[in-house]
Formats: structure tokens, C-alpha cells, sequence
């Protein structure tokens, strides 16, 4: 990781919806799902199903703050994953599925916290934000078949039915921060 990057550590249901999202917003150079917030050692896909781990399914995504903020990439995950269900997401449910934040930094706390009250007084959901503010603790890259999951599988049932309208909304509702926008742009 260079000095320009940062790092920003997000769980919000199953993470083959946010790795498919936030593959596609413009200065995100990488995005790994793996496992955090729990408390076993290298855990496999199958200790967290359990929910017995602690984990929750999560992206770590590596960006170049000078093309997307924090802030920016904490607007997309609030819009594509229901922060007001707790341990599930959908039909996902567990303690592996719960929307967290796991900030890296102060100023991501601070970020965090300040979007979250947003939010809040602005009423977007009838119900209140149950999303997890902790510390990043040791993250757990997820197996290889779990990387790029939607990309090398979108005809799945899960995956259409799923994952390709979180990415339909990313399209219709960010297209400033997609990398295709920013492509167009340069082109």
C-alpha cells in the first residue's frame, strides 16, 4: 500500500454484494472479502456460517482518498444495504451478516459517527440504524473462490437475484463515482 492510500473495512451482508459494489467506484484500487470483528484465528467460510466465530462477512477496500473519500464510500454503503436489520441482511441472518464499520482511524470514527447522525435526522429509514462502530481488528482474507464472486459467477440465481440490483442501484443512483464515469471524463 502506498501513502496515498487508505484503507476502509465495511460489513453489510453478504460480501459478495459490497465487493461487487465498490469494485466498480472510481479510486478503489482493490477490495478483498474476507472476516472481522470476531474473535477465531483464520477462520474458514464454513466456521462463520455457523456464527459461532464472531465474524461478519466483510470487504476490506484499499482507495486513493484523493478520487473517493471516506465519506463517499460510507454514502454507497448506507445505499445499498438496509442498516436497520439487525445480524441480517434480507434472507442472509446471523451475527455474520450485521452491517459494521470498522474504522481504521480517528477520522474515520469521526466520519462514521457524522454520517450515521445524518442520516439519522434526515428519516431516510423508518427505523434506526443498528450499524456497528468498532475499532478494525486482524481481518481474515475470505478463500479464492469467495474473490470476485459476482464477477466470474453473475448468471448465478444469488447473484442476479441479489447482487446484480445492488450494483444497478450503484449505476443509477452514483454514477459520479463510477469508474466508468471518471473513464468517459478523461476520454
Amino acid at each position: 500500500m502506498s501513502q496515498r492510500e487508505e484503507i476502509a473495512t465495511l460489513a453489510g451482508g453478504c460480501f459478495w454484494c459490497l465487493e461487487a459494489v465498490f469494485c466498480e467506484v472510481r479510486g478503489v484500487e482493490q477490495v478483498v472479502s474476507g472476516y472481522t470483528g470476531g474473535y477465531v484465528p483464520h477462520p474458514t467460510y464454513q466456521q462463520v456460517c455457523t456464527g459461532a466465530t464472531g465474524h461478519a462477512e466483510a470487504v476490506q477496500i484499499t482507495f486513493d482518498p484523493r478520487q473517493v473519500s471516506y465519506r463517499e464510500l460510507l454514502e454507497v454503503f448506507f445505499a445499498i444495504h438496509d442498516p436497520t436489520t439487525l445480524n441480517r441482511q434480507g434472507a442472509d441472518i446471523g451475527t455474520q451478516y450485521r452491517s459494521a464499520i470498522f474504522y481504521h482511524s480517528p477520522e474515520q470514527h469521526r466520519i462514521a459517527q457524522e454520517v450515521i447522525a445524518e442520516l439519522e435526522r434526515a428519516k431516510v429509514w423508518p427505523d434506526p440504524i443498528v450499524t456497528e462502530v468498532v475499532p478494525a481488528s486482524e481481518f481474515y482474507r475470505a478463500e479464492e473462490y469467495h474473490q470476485e464472486y459476482f464477477r466470474r459467477n453473475s448468471q448465478q440465481p444469488y447473484c442476479r437475484a441479489v447482487v446484480a440490483p445492488k450494483v444497478a442501484k450503484l449505476r443509477a443512483n452514483f454514477r459520479r463515482l463510477l469508474k466508468s464515469a471518471s473513464a468517459e471524463m478523461d476520454g
